[in-house]
């Protein structure tokens, strides 16, 4: 199993910047994939950003540019730096670890944290 903890997001003028965490822990070994999702009010989830184990990463169109996934292997932290936040990327964010079962996978959440940005 793998539990994931988020960092606080915050409050955010639009243009500005935020970064935030998740750190992992439990049998990370297994882990193949990490990512962010967010979902904004009345929305569903969607995909913001994702990191293979191996190190291909993928964003949504709506970030591409702006927002860059990283992970440290050293402390098992996943981050997303947002740069040039707009008030639609108000949402919850929520930090995924694809856990490999060998002919399955399962997914673990974090908690999730709001962000919002105000014009």
């Amino acid at each position: 199993q793998v539990r994931l903890i988020e960092s606080e997001g915050g409050l955010v003028q639009a243009g500005g910047s935020l970064r935030l965490s998740c750190a992992a822990s439990g049998n990370i070994a297994n882990v193949k994939g990490m990512g962010w999702y967010r979902q904004g009010p009345g929305k569903q989830r969607d995909l913001v950003a994702h990191i293979e184990r191996g190190g291909r990463i993928d964003y949504a169109d709506s970030v591409r540019g702006r927002f860059t996934i990283s992970k440290d292997n050293t402390i098992n932290t996943l981050y997303l730096q947002m740069n040039n936040l707009k008030p639609e990327d108000t949402a919850i964010y929520y930090c995924l670890a694809e856990y490999d079962l060998g002919d399955a996978v399962s997914n673990y959440w974090g908690q999730g944290t709001q962000v919002t940005v105000s014009t």
